[in-house]
């Protein structure tokens, strides 16, 4: 038996665990280039025992009830995910997160996942806040966020590293009954 959601055509969201390290890397291998920019585990996972030291550190993460990632498998091969890289209860508070195949962009799949993502945070965690940061040349990752129905917030300067240099970055973010109210 496997755990999943459907995304519909053929599409899934499962947990992605440590276990699916070879599966993991191989993926990362084929976006790497297309993600790099964007993505800081991109440039951090080079062979599968990083990738299964990360996505360890993930499964932790989850058991302690903080951050956690999801795989979207389409036609049985894993092609992207998602993950919640804040989630923090005690603040109400989580980022969401994802990388996604080209092959597979323009299904809705990032919608339909990110959608099942928050209600789960707001209904069944009590979110109050989602939020989704990006780097303000991911042209992508913002048209999700606005097809979401996240509000752009502001630009923080320069406020992460990544790659050796100091990079900006947007949150976007939908609050809790703004969420409610779109359903």
């Amino acid at each position: 038996m496997k755990f999943s959601l459907s995304l519909g055509e053929g599409a899934e969201l499962r947990p992605l665990e440590p276990w699916q390290a070879a599966e993991f890397y191989a993926q990362v291998e084929k976006v790497r280039d297309d993600i790099r920019p964007y993505i800081p585990f991109a440039a951090k996972l080079f062979d599968v025992e990083a990738a299964r030291a990360y996505l360890q550190n993930f499964a932790e993460t989850a058991a302690a009830d903080g951050a956690r990632m999801w795989g979207i498998w389409v036609d049985g091969v894993l092609s992207g995910g998602t993950l919640f890289r804040v989630f923090d209860t005690q603040q109400h508070i989580c980022e969401v997160g994802v990388w996604l195949d080209a092959d597979v962009r323009g299904r809705g799949l990032v919608t339909k996942a990110i959608g099942l993502m928050i209600d789960w945070a707001i209904h069944d965690r009590g979110m109050l806040r989602v939020e989704w940061c990006c780097e303000p040349s991911n042209e992508a990752s913002i048209a999700a966020a606005k097809r979401i129905g996240f509000t752009y917030e502001g630009t923080t300067r320069q406020g992460f590293n990544f790659d050796g240099r100091q990079r900006d970055y947007q949150t976007w973010a939908i609050l809790a009954d703004e969420w409610r109210a779109k359903a």
